[in-house]
């Protein structure tokens, strides 16, 4: 089955909504989630239904990237979700298409893009924590609300992603990883039924 996702940062944009909706009218998506809002400061409900409704075998379509993530590591971890579910995905503006093996190909990658930028912040943050701390000027990083961590403990809980996790505790993915790490989690493991400890 072919489902469909389109997004505008607005309700004004309604001429970039129609587009969208033609176009995947016109691939032939059986099934289309919609919704106008900012993919930054908003809870995206229906690209969440959309993630759910996927099955087996099906085929999500946005007609361009920026329409589903708002990063790299934001798409890669989109498209590894919907890869464990067996789902395939097309973005028709960079032409990746996980169908066959050029658009897997494509999204390794974008992966490994993704993971060395990661590395080289990492290195940087590195840096620059030891230059403070010869300087005298590193106070260390201010730990996370007692709540915030309970919440997103809960909804690693309920199987939540860690994008889904970090929006609900309005939190950083990087803060949700660093509970993970904490907390002996991996992601790897199926984290239904797990009782945090209490600290």
């Amino acid at each position: 089955m072919k489902i469909g996702y389109a997004r505008t940062s607005t309700i004004d944009q309604i001429a970039g909504m129609e587009a969208q909706l033609r176009d995947l009218n016109a691939i032939g998506c059986e099934k289309i989630f919609s919704e106008h809002l900012s993919s930054v400061d908003e809870d995206r409900v229906e690209l969440s239904k959309a993630l759910e409704f996927c099955r087996e075998g099906d085929v999500l379509i946005v007609t361009k990237l920026d329409r589903l993530a708002r990063s790299v590591p934001g798409f890669v971890e989109i498209s590894q979700r919907l890869e464990k579910k067996g789902v395939s995905l097309v973005v028709q503006d960079i032409g990746l298409d996980t169908t066959g093996p050029t658009g897997r190909l494509m999204l390794n990658l974008l992966a490994s893009i993704a993971q060395f930028e990661r590395e080289m912040m990492l290195s940087r943050q590195k840096e620059g924590i030891a230059k403070a701390r010869a300087e005298g000027k590193y106070k260390g990083r201010p730990k996370l609300p007692k709540e915030k961590v309970a919440t997103i403990l809960a909804a690693l809980s309920r199987g939540a992603s860690v994008m889904s996790a970090a929006r609900e505790a309005d939190v950083s993915d990087d803060s949700v990883y660093r509970i993970m790490r904490a907390h002996g989690i991996s992601r790897k493991v199926s984290l239904v039924g797990y009782s945090p400890v209490e600290e």
